[in-house]
């Protein structure tokens, strides 16, 4: 997954929301004079699936908001209503606050522990550490 579209996902925890921003998906796309089923066939989705992505009732995958923000001339962060200007560490913060109130979250089949949610937070700090070092 670009790095990007995780930090977008996971700047869009700040509020607890797990969905792209409500209504930018239709305003943008009304921007451009789409309609539902002229995005879907760009995008290689159904019209419904728009539909349902625009209401939040359905959350599109890493490639899918990628493919989205490029048929919309748009970064994944606009999609996500993600706010610049915000400390990688909040983010993250934020985000390992969102996993502890997730049940039910998998991996491989498998059910995350806690362990395994302290490990993957743990992990995207190393990589965001190595990120930055690297500018």
């Amino acid at each position: 997954m670009h790095k990007h579209i995780l930090c977008g996902i996971m700047a869009a925890q700040k509020k607890g929301e797990t969905e792209m921003q409500r209504g930018k998906l239709k305003q943008l796309r009304l921007e451009r004079g789409m309609t539902q089923s002229q995005l879907a066939k760009r995008l290689g989705v159904s019209a419904s699936a728009v539909g349902m992505y625009e209401q939040g009732r359905r959350q599109p995958d890493g490639d899918l908001l990628a493919r989205m923000a490029a048929v919309l001339n748009c970064s994944t962060d606009e999609l996500l209503g993600v706010e610049r200007g915000q400390e990688v560490g909040d983010v993250i913060d934020s985000f390992a606050r969102t996993l502890e109130r997730q049940p039910g979250l998998m991996y491989n089949g498998a059910p995350l522990t806690a362990s395994d949610r302290e490990k993957l937070v743990s992990a995207i700090r190393i990589a965001a550490a190595i990120s930055s070092r690297k500018k």
